[in-house]
């Protein structure tokens, strides 16, 4: 199992130390979140508490994850970066393709695109996509972004994009991962077709061994049994060697989560959070391998 640092919630000025400590102390990957605003009213209830209401209180601070993504590649060495997850058809797929593209390119492959529809209809009325539509223009966008990833002249003809042909440089040297989150059966069904792995909300130990079993019956159906795909998951009942033992078992690739509320807590100083990163990877990463 690898394991992932989950970065929602925290000090954008706090980032570039928390990348670099995990960077040096065995940590597979980093991940961060995506919203561009969010509504003091909102008309939208949130579908992963039971109340509808957000996890995160008003004004905690949400930073570009591509521009964050930039900066954290240029002081890290090993690390990789993926989205957690992305609000893929609140964009244009051209937009995301130059900068997903851009930050593989400087990054040296380092990144994968962590995406799911979108639950906030008031994100999306702000912003102008359409709501309704948004799963199937997902579908279509991804098509679109793996030509474009090519860095050959393609062209494209679908329902909601069009274009001659064209390039778009620099192009990654490698394909760019797409993980997808969401727990509908439309979103699982879109990750075992289409994607390199599939991103949880959190769960139980028992519930991810029921997922993972669901998408594995979905990729066989897909034909794609034999292809890699991660599952990177967030677990409720697992904080030690043997409970991450049993969701690897079950089918977990990638353990994401926040060290420090194992050491002290969410609002515990940067100096406490460096250190929980580093004991962690002492705890139970190093004995992972």
């Amino acid at each position: 199992m690898k394991f992932a640092l989950a970065a929602a919630y925290s000090d954008p000025l706090d980032l570039p130390a928390l990348a670099r400590a995990a960077d040096t102390s065995g940590w597979e990957a980093f991940a961060l979140s995506d919203h561009v605003v969010h509504h003091e009213r909102p008309k939208t209830p949130y579908p992963y508490t039971a109340d509808g209401s957000r996890r995160w209180p008003e004004f905690t601070p949400w930073p570009d994850p591509w521009v964050t993504i930039g900066a954290l590649a240029a002081v890290t060495e090993r690390l990789r970066f993926f989205t957690n997850v992305y609000v893929l058809p609140l964009r244009d797929p051209y937009s995301v393709a130059k900068a997903v593209g851009t930050a593989a390119v400087l990054s040296r492959n380092r990144v994968a695109l962590g995406i799911g529809v979108g639950w906030s209809r008031d994100e999306f009325e702000l912003l102008g996509p359409e709501f309704g539509n948004r799963g199937r223009r997902t579908d279509e966008m991804i098509e679109v972004m793996r030509k474009l990833w090519t860095g050959r002249m393609v062209e494209h003809r679908g329902a909601h994009y069009a274009f001659e042909r064209l390039e778009m440089s620099p192009a990654p040297s490698e394909p760019v991962p797409i993980y997808f989150g969401g727990l509908s059966d439309a979103a699982l069904r879109r990750a075992a077709r289409l994607g390199d792995g599939w991103i949880s909300d959190i769960h139980s130990t028992e519930e991810l061994r029921a997922k993972c079993a669901e998408l594995a019956r979905l990729r066989a159906e897909a034909g794609r049994s034999g292809t890699p795909f991660a599952v990177i998951a967030s677990a409720n009942d697992a904080s030690n060697v043997d409970g991450y033992r049993r969701l690897e078992e079950a089918g977990v690739t990638h353990l994401m989560t926040m060290p420090w509320f194992f050491y002290g807590g969410p609002d515990i100083p940067l100096a406490q959070k460096l250190e929980s990163v580093a004991r962690f990877s002492d705890d139970v990463i190093a004995k992972m391998r």
